[in-house]
């Protein structure tokens, strides 16, 4: 299964991209072995339109513009369901023992998410109640794609 990032904003240059790139990197190389594939990274520059509604509708449409047909779609939202990484690492590879061909994971913009994009997606994921800053997101997001190979290969870098 394929799997790729979708994020509102660009990553500028700094310890929080390195980071990140490290983890997508240990996830690109890990990854094939139990059958998941590290696509890409898509990033859209935040909508400049004069309000959160419109700056919202503008970026869901270039979500779903940049989504194969019959990905999974996961959208990252403080309101989603908290999972362990064990559980995450389960749903992963749930949806590629289903025989799903690409899934793409969503870091909406400073706005949040628009409200169509909920009946789209296949799952709603928060990473814990506090909000985080987009640099935060792609890190965490990184790491846990990168635990959840890990997990699904027994691999002992994931420690309870």
């Amino acid at each position: 299964m394929r799997v790729g990032l979708f994020a509102v904003g660009r990553l500028k240059s700094g310890p929080e991209k390195d980071l990140a790139a490290r983890y997508f990197d240990r996830f690109a190389k890990a990854g094939p072995a139990v059958g998941l594939e590290f696509t890409r990274i898509a990033e859209v520059a935040e909508s400049r339109a004069s309000n959160a509604e419109t700056r919202k509708r503008e970026e869901a449409a270039l979500l779903l513009k940049s989504l194969a047909d019959g990905s999974i779609l996961i959208l990252l939202d403080e309101r989603g369901k908290a999972l362990d990484s064990e559980a995450f690492a389960n749903l992963l590879g749930s949806y590629r023992d289903q025989g799903k061909r690409e899934l793409t994971i969503a870091i909406g913009g400073a706005d949040g998410l628009d409200p169509s994009l909920y009946d789209r997606a296949d799952a709603t994921l928060c990473l814990g109640k506090m909000t985080w800053p987009h640099q935060i997101v792609r890190t965490l997001i990184a790491e846990q794609l990168y635990r959840a190979v890990t997990i699904l290969s027994g691999h002992p870098y994931h420690r309870v």
